[in-house]
């Protein structure tokens, strides 16, 4: 009878779903953010539960998030707000979840919810680095104080995933010594990044742009560390030279209210030819639209979704070599220097000048490189081995 019971015990431990709460700092669209979505949207529910607290606002991804049935409780800190209220706030939080595991998500994350897990007694506790060699200078003191701090006390969690080989290589040299690197690179979601062409169309027709017109985007955020006035230099070199091409930019605080993009269009004579698009929420329609993906990053990058994504739709990418950029597009497209707006131009106008079909093969090479090495399904089974050990 003993021998009864204890199958059904080890039956039932074997089905028991695994409590994980993730904290991340902030919610708004970004890299990070639009990864733990990802990861939570193909997670086997039967056997994880998961819950998301924010540091800062829900945002757009918490929004989308809760569209999943995931629980996302918000603290309502401000950005940069790092106080002992803060992590009294967050304890109570994690005292009435009892996760058997908590999942952080960048720096501030990071550091407040290690903290908070020593003070509640919660183990395990992961932390998630996402970028590579950060320039300090851009951020602000508090910012680079975490960033310390987290290096000091990187040897306390259970283990810390790094999403680039870049990014395990740039914090070990800050001093990070975690008991365990674990490498999960970011996944692709490739029943929606796919080769499309009625999308191609349809976002063409919406700028009055004719199929043969080159199109070349750059998809990311307002921010120094993505050299959106490199590229908007290498745009106007390249149209210097008499080509006909025309420059799509989205993202956050990308559009035509941001005076300082507006001042360098009209700067490099690219009235007309430059369409600054903002936040959009149809990446993979506009990817697919696109003739050539451009990334001017100067720093910071880890993993960069943008370009695996319109690797995905089958665009060639010219891409700055920062991060695992390098490493991601390999030889389907090609690979510059950050900082150097000649180089970008002059990659840009090799791909035009090989014409069409060179760039459609190229991208089928791209797709084919995401689908064997980059996708969700890859990156959600090594994050379920990994949660699926602690728990034991």
């Amino acid at each position: 009878m003993w021998q009864g019971a204890l199958i059904y015990k080890y039956w039932g431990y074997l089905h028991m779903s695994i409590k994980i709460t993730h904290l991340i700092t902030g919610l708004n669209t970004g890299g990070a953010e639009i990864s733990l979505f990802r990861l939570l949207r193909h997670m086997d529910r039967s056997r994880f539960e998961n819950h998301v607290i924010s540091l800062v606002s829900v945002g757009e991804i918490g929004e989308q998030i809760r569209t999943l049935g995931v629980p996302v409780t918000s603290l309502e800190l401000k950005p940069g707000q790092f106080s002992i209220t803060a992590l009294w706030s967050l304890v109570r939080e994690l005292r009435s979840e009892r996760p058997d595991i908590l999942q952080t998500w960048m720096y501030h994350a990071n550091l407040l919810g290690l903290l908070a897990a020593q003070l509640c007694g919660i183990q395990p506790v992961v932390w998630n680095l996402r970028a590579s060699n950060i320039n300090t200078s851009q951020y602000r003191k508090l910012t680079v104080l975490v960033f310390r701090l987290c290096s000091w006390l990187s040897g306390i969690p259970s283990a810390v995933i790094v999403n680039s080989h870049s990014g395990q290589e740039f914090h070990a040299h800050l001093g990070y010594h975690p008991r365990r690197w674990l490498l999960i690179p970011n996944g692709i979601d490739m029943e929606i990044f796919q080769p499309d062409e009625n999308a191609r169309g349809l976002i063409r027709e919406e700028f009055s742009l004719d199929q043969q017109t080159v199109l070349i985007g750059m998809l990311a955020r307002y921010h120094p560390m993505k050299g959106h006035a490199d590229f908007l230099q290498a745009a106007g070199l390249l149209s210097r030279t008499g080509v006909d091409a025309q420059f799509l930019l989205a993202g956050q605080d990308v559009s035509s209210e941001n005076e300082t993009l507006q001042a360098l269009v009209l700067k490099e004579g690219l009235v007309g030819r430059v369409h600054l698009l903002g936040l959009r929420n149809d990446i993979h329609h506009i990817d697919n639209a696109l003739d050539i993906l451009a990334m001017s990053s100067r720093s910071g990058e880890g993993f960069p979704n943008v370009v695996a994504e319109a690797m995905a739709c089958g665009v060639p990418c010219a891409v700055t070599d920062v991060g695992d950029a390098a490493f991601i597009v390999a030889d389907t497209g090609r690979v510059i220097p950050p900082s150097d707006p000649s180089a970008m131009a002059n990659a840009w106008m090799e791909l035009i000048r090989s014409g069409a079909e060179y760039r459609h093969q190229l991208g089928k090479l791209a797709n084919r490189r995401v689908v064997e090495n980059f996708s969700i399904e890859n990156t959600v089974t090594a994050y379920e081995a990994l949660y699926s050990e602690l728990a034991t």
